[in-house]
């Protein structure tokens, strides 16, 4: 059956349409007066394979793809496919070959129903949009060529808007609050005629303005802050003073004077002071944890009590108070170390140095003035002086900051910090060169307090251990001691690799701070491996000689 005859005839039939004039069955009607000429097998294949869905009748208007199918003029839907290149319904109605048997039957893969080719959507790739290079650079260059033109203008003009700019910060966010209030309930009174917005409006501005009154006024006032000592260990006492002197030529009104001390502020409420009259405040820093606090600048407050404007203004400079590691005194770094005018004696022979060491024959190349004539005449061969190579004493000691690597973290650090400031001490006492490595700070051949002062401004945080012996290095190319003090939770072959930058002649030594472990001393790997579980374990591992 095919869809035409369903559909019934077409608008203008065409004798010549073989589709048209065909049968819809393959035996004689009874009504017709000839017998039926047999279908071709083309149609043939194209009547066994209607489904059943088609078999339903439907207006024609509303299909138009299947007027097409059975001979109808294209519409606009079949213009529209030709234009995208998709395939005509004519292709959509061909049978796949391997789906139908040989007498023309569907398949039973099939299940019976249609298996015409639908056609496939195009695929449309949208391009992406890319702005010209062009269009960036001149971008760029407007950018830069803007910059440079207003910032000149804008260096003139600073003596006219900066103190606009200035004025506008003293206004805190509640007085802007407030002036936002006043003005917006302002506008509204006079547009809606609402007294109770007008008063509103009237107590804001009245308010803001007085606010504005008590900023404006300047002091004519001298300050000076002290902190005394300006070095402590951690849980010294530091205190501090603050002096002000009325330098008007009348009285003063009570003034606020706020003084920053580390991450906190002291404020004092001074008093009314008269022509010439000074007035003095103490405070205590607070020292419990090591660092530098920094006090002041001392700044006086010109404002209100509600904190609509608040002017501030700086009196004074910032002072710096050094919190010191703590440290235990130690017994003289002897370790076979000679403190005198020739230095340390090393095994490394040399042809100039003050230590002799013996006689050898004469080589080309020898400096003849070590030709040792005596002994030469007497053995009836030139003979010069050898000697053993003396420098003196260089003491080197990094420290290793990670957190991570010591058992309890951040006192465990702080605890290592000591061990090493420890140690720089007693070499300076000793008269050492000393050079210090800790963290991100790095000190060498200074007195003690500058190096007490490079482990107070050391922070703890993750550190390259293996860049910090490097810098070390750097700095003491002639160091005879080189001290790494990290965790125990440090692997072994890293603290190796570290101290190598050292070189080879260096004594190397490993000091470890871990609170589990037992004290005591150790070689390893071309190593000494000092373990202490607190700052007095240090005496007692230095005293066997460990540095020898």
């Amino acid at each position: 059956m095919r869809r035409s005859d369903l559909s019934g005839p077409p608008p203008s039939a065409s004798p010549a349409a073989p589709t048209q004039a065909a049968p819809t069955q393959a035996a004689p009607s009874p009504a017709s007066p000839t017998p039926a000429s047999p279908a071709p097998p083309a149609l043939v294949e194209e009547e066994a394979t209607v489904s059943r869905s088609s078999l339903k009748v439907r207006p024609a208007q509303d299909q138009p793809s299947r007027r097409r199918a059975s001979g109808a003029t294209a519409t606009g839907g079949s213009r529209w496919r030709s234009l995208l290149g998709l395939r005509q319904s004519d292709d959509t109605q061909e049978v796949r070959r391997n789906d139908l048997r040989k007498d023309g039957q569907p398949s039973p893969s099939t299940g019976g129903r249609s298996t015409r080719l639908r056609p496939e959507l195009p695929t449309i790739t949208l391009p992406r949009v890319q702005i010209p290079a062009a269009i960036t650079q001149t971008g760029a260059r407007l950018v830069d060529l803007t910059g440079e033109r207003i910032k000149p203008l804008a260096e003139r003009s600073a003596p006219v808007w900066r103190p606009v700019a200035r004025a506008l910060g003293w206004v805190s966010p509640l007085g802007w609050t407030v002036l936002v209030l006043g003005l917006v309930s302002w506008w509204f009174a006079g547009r809606y005629g609402w007294t109770e917005l007008a008063m509103i409006a009237a107590a804001c501005l009245v308010l803001f303005l007085a606010c504005v009154a008590l900023a404006i006024g300047h002091a004519k006032v001298e300050i000076r802050t002290d902190v005394d000592p300006t070095r402590v260990v951690v849980g010294e006492p530091a205190t501090g003073r603050i002096e002000v002197r009325n330098l008007s030529g009348r009285g003063m009104l009570p003034l606020l004077v706020e003084l920053p001390v580390g991450r906190s502020a002291a404020r004092f409420t001074l008093p009314s002071l008269g022509s010439g009259k000074s007035h003095e405040e103490l405070f205590v820093v607070p020292t419990e944890r090591r660092g530098v606090i920094q006090v002041g600048p001392a700044t006086t407050v010109h404002g209100d009590p509600l904190g609509l404007v608040r002017r501030t203004m700086e009196w004074t400079e910032r002072t710096e108070l050094f919190v010191h590691p703590l440290t235990t005194s130690l017994e003289p770094l002897g370790a076979g170390l000679l403190r005198d005018l020739e230095g340390q004696v090393t095994p490394d022979l040399s042809m100039s140095d003050l230590a002799f060491h013996a006689l050898r024959e004469y080589q080309p190349g020898d400096d003849r003035r070590y030709i040792h004539w005596r002994s030469s005449a007497k053995h009836d061969r030139l003979l010069v002086r050898q000697f053993l190579d003396t420098r003196r004493s260089h003491l080197a000691v990094v420290v290793d900051t990670t957190p991570e690597v010591y058992t309890g973290e951040d006192a465990a650090v702080e605890l290592a910090i000591s061990c090493a400031a420890s140690l720089a001490v007693r070499s300076i006492l000793d008269e050492q060169d000393t050079t210090v490595v800790v963290g991100d700070q790095q000190i060498s051949r200074a007195t003690a307090p500058l190096t007490l002062d490079t482990f107070a401004r050391a922070a703890v945080g993750p550190t390259d251990v293996f860049g910090s012996a490097s810098d070390g290095a750097a700095l003491a190319p002639d160091a005879s001691v080189a001290i790494l003090v990290t965790g125990s939770h440090r692997p072994f072959i890293q603290v190796q690799r570290a101290l190598a930058q050292f070189e080879v002649e260096v004594i190397k030594v490993a000091l470890v701070i871990d609170p589990d472990a037992q004290v005591g001393v150790r070689h390893a790997g071309g190593l000494t491996i000092l373990t202490v579980r607190e700052l007095g374990d240090l005496r007692r591992v230095l005293f066997s000689g460990a540095l020898a």
